[in-house]
């Protein structure tokens, strides 16, 4: 929750900067006065953004979708990776894994490879969240396709065009996800004592998903994140579009 605000607030703060200071020849005056059944505003391509930043091209929307992916990303990287390193601990003993929990494995992972070893994967998380390309930029289209050619509520086209955007995200993105988990999955080594390590890098890591499973190896447990994307995007952008809107 705490990152999904931090990726939502930081793309309205970098769709602001792009219309205002990048996009702005795609902007359109704001009278003061407009007629009451115009409200450009509250009726925009997105909703919940101000009147520059509903002015933005789809890739303008993307591209703030890339830097906000890359802004979470600096506090997703650790996160993901202290989840990772415990949720491969199979023993049923508790004796007998080297984590007893998240902060034991921040403590130990901190003490053998320092602030570097807690990033460990921060490349593959910005490479994978570059991809929100993709997700945003979608979400703006479908969602003026869907004002412009249907009657659908805001709300509705909110929920349609979250869920939709959200699996065109993971359509693209999920290869990397996979690669990801790997880098973050792979021994440590040192001081550790968890094995030897096996990648140097994120080629390295893709190349060994392609040789244990090939091409199927990249869309491994694919199905399940992809039907989860739809309703689970779809609530979280009704409910963020629906605040942003009640703001004064």
């Amino acid at each position: 929750m705490f990152m999904d605000s931090v990726m939502l607030g930081s793309l309205t703060v970098y769709r602001r900067l792009l219309a205002e200071h990048v996009f702005y020849r795609h902007l359109t005056p704001h009278p003061t006065s407009v007629p009451s059944n115009v409200k450009p505003e509250k009726e925009g391509p997105i909703a919940a953004t101000s009147h520059a930043a509903a002015h933005l091209p789809s890739y303008g929307h993307g591209l703030a979708g890339i830097m906000a992916g890359s802004t979470v990303s600096f506090i997703a990287a650790p996160v993901e990776h202290i989840k990772a390193r415990l949720q491969i601990q199979y023993s049923a003993k508790k004796s007998e894994r080297l984590y007893s929990g998240p902060v034991d494995c921040l403590r130990k992972i901190y003490g053998a490879h320092g602030i570097a070893g807690v990033y460990k994967g921060l490349f593959a998380t910005l490479l994978f969240r570059s991809f929100f390309f993709f997700w945003w930029g979608s979400y703006d289209v479908f969602s003026r396709v869907m004002r412009d050619r249907t009657d659908l509520s805001t709300p509705a086209i909110n929920f349609w065009a979250g869920g939709l955007s959200a699996q065109v995200f993971w359509l693209t993105s999920y290869p990397s996800d996979v690669v990801k988990q790997r880098i973050m999955t792979d021994p440590m080594g040192g001081k550790l004592n968890d094995g030897t390590p096996r990648f140097k890098n994120w080629w390295e890591a893709a190349q060994a998903v392609y040789r244990e499973g090939g091409p199927r190896g990249y869309w491994r447990g694919f199905l399940p994140c992809f039907l989860r994307a739809f309703p689970a995007n779809a609530m979280a952008l009704v409910a963020f579009e629906g605040v942003m809107r009640a703001l004064p």
